[in-house]
């Protein structure tokens, strides 16, 4: 393992992960919520600033408060909301979509749910804790663009209502209680199952099932680079491990494996 927090020099673990990346055939990226914190979106769990650490995500943020008390649900949401509408891709996000464009990485795995990926220029993002993009009423099902819903709530607090019935919208993210989209993690396993290469930015791997990915790509013999502040259970794992600020690691390791 070519570790910082060992004390081995920056350049070099650069170097290793970059040959790494350079000469897969599959390489993945999986991010967690770290990849976005630079862009301002909150971090859930991350000891002494995390939002679980200010509420009980089963009061404010379960399938059974939405159904309940939609109100309530919306009322934790509003800061949220502001901050999806208005942030921006950083290098992070950007150095991944750099990566995918030159070929050297198949796609992204990512537990966000603020597309940021996708405004940065990924192609293949694979959202395994949904999206707010998109909206769909709890009691006709249709569903709809939740962009321009989501603004007329920030500016004033209308709660989001499906024109057809009239029932609540409730944006395509994964709440507590709620189960994954299947297809998509079905298809996020077999990318990790195929995978030579897994580079895991910003997630602690705390929530499972997306914890068990990097375990699955090192079943199928992949190597493992983790850019995290934290550590990680898998780090010992891990052909190159770094803790420095992934918007600096990850824009300098896509110059590394790209030349420049």
């Amino acid at each position: 393992m070519s570790s910082l927090a060992a004390g081995h020099p920056v350049r070099h673990a650069l170097g290793h992960a970059a040959d790494l990346l350079r000469h897969a055939h599959h390489a993945v990226a999986l991010t967690g919520a770290g990849i976005s914190t630079p862009s301002g979106i909150p971090d859930f769990r991350s000891a002494g600033d995390g939002l679980w650490e200010r509420y009980d995500p089963m009061a404010v943020a379960s399938l059974t408060r939405f159904r309940y008390d939609p109100e309530g649900f919306y009322a934790f949401l509003q800061p949220l909301a502001t901050r999806f509408l208005t942030a921006e891709p950083n290098p992070g996000h950007r150095a991944l979509a750099r990566l995918e464009r030159a070929q050297r990485l198949i796609g992204v795995i990512t537990q966000n749910i603020d597309q940021l990926h996708q405004r940065a220029g990924s192609q293949h993002v694979l959202e395994i804790h949904g999206n707010v993009r998109r909206a769909t009423c709890i009691v006709c099902y249709h569903e709809v663009d939740a962009q321009p819903y989501l603004e007329r709530f920030v500016e004033c607090g209308t709660i989001p209502r499906c024109e057809a019935c009239g029932g609540v919208l409730k944006p395509n993210l994964i709440l507590f209680g709620e189960e994954l989209p299947q297809a998509v993690f079905y298809r996020a396993r077999a990318w990790c199952a195929a995978a030579d290469v897994l580079l895991i930015a910003g997630s602690s791997l705390e929530v499972t099932p997306a914890s068990l990915l990097p375990q699955v790509a090192l079943d199928a013999g992949a190597s493992l680079i983790i850019v995290n502040r934290a550590p990680t259970y898998i780090d010992e794992r891990a052909e190159a491990v770094f803790r420095d600020d992934l918007v600096e690691i990850l824009p300098d390791l896509a110059a590394e494996v790209l030349g420049g």
